[in-house]
């Protein structure tokens, strides 16, 4: 992927930051958004910062660079955009991996994530759609304007089964399933130029938070972040992508039929909804 230019937002860590782990091995130049620029700042004192996974990013053989961004922001988001236009001139890659809601599973002492839908903090919804549906929308708009002229171009929305099977709560379902149709209705609208658009369903991955309950969890199946990042580099680089635009896209699938493997040579098992 030399010469690749790619955009992964909310990359300091967990799938985001394991997406840009994968483009960078195969190569490629990656943008890499978040708010996290301080070590120990993240939400839920989570670590990982965008410089970090920007200096990973190198190491592996691509070129990392951090852009501090807040995606709720419209101006912070253009602003970004503008440079990767000054910097590089074209965009090949967008990768929406921002989400919002995950900030506060505890409230008060009180684990609220699996609450039914009226007793949910109302922030919660505000934050999935604002922080994530509506800023994958408008990273997507950004991007378009620049592949329609270029010709080319792969979107991804990191997705999940929520969408397909209830999960967790209402919101984060209703989130993921505005998602899947943003997919296949912009894949619609781009087809005629080109451009690939898919959703992509990770399984269990092993991201920072579920590393901290790993205990409570069989992880037998499960996935490293930068298994995820394996999978877009596969798509980026198929010639006959366009096949899937518009579609649903199982990451541990992938790895079946692009034949890669995690990180540490285990090939996942694909997950079903009747296995989530």
């Amino acid at each position: 992927m030399n010469g690749i230019v790619a955009l992964v937002t909310g990359a300091s860590r967990g799938v985001g930051k394991g997406v840009a782990l994968g483009l960078g091995e195969a190569g490629a130049t990656v943008y890499i958004t978040g708010r996290t620029v301080e070590p120990g700042s993240g939400p839920m004192n989570l670590p990982g910062t965008i410089q970090e996974t920007a200096n990973e990013v190198t190491r592996l053989g691509g070129h990392g660079i951090p852009i501090r961004c807040d995606h709720t922001d419209d101006l912070q988001v253009e602003a970004l955009f503008d440079q990767i236009d000054r910097d590089q001139g074209k965009i090949d890659v967008l990768v929406n991996s921002v989400w919002g809601g995950y900030e506060q599973m505890f409230e008060n002492g009180e684990f609220t994530w699996t609450h039914p839908f009226w007793m949910q903090p109302m922030w919660r919804w505000d934050a999935m759609f604002n922080a994530g549906v509506r800023a994958h929308y408008f990273a997507s708009t950004l991007a378009a304007k620049r592949m329609v002229q270029q010709g080319s171009g792969l979107m991804v929305n990191i997705s999940f089964w929520a969408s397909q099977k209830r999960i967790g709560n209402v919101a984060y379902g209703v989130s993921k399933a505005a998602t899947d149709r943003m997919t296949v209705y912009m894949a619609e609208e781009l087809k005629d130029y080109g451009i690939a658009v898919v959703s992509l369903y990770p399984g269990l991955v092993r991201t920072e938070s579920v590393m901290r309950a790993a205990e409570f969890m069989d992880l037998s199946n499960s996935e490293s972040p930068h298994f995820i990042g394996r999978a877009v580099a596969a798509l980026a680089s198929d010639p006959k992508v366009m096949e899937k635009t518009g579609t649903v896209c199982i990451a541990a699938s992938l790895g079946l039929e692009y034949g890669f493997t995690d990180i540490d040579g285990k090939q996942p098992k694909p997950l079903s909804k009747d296995d989530v």
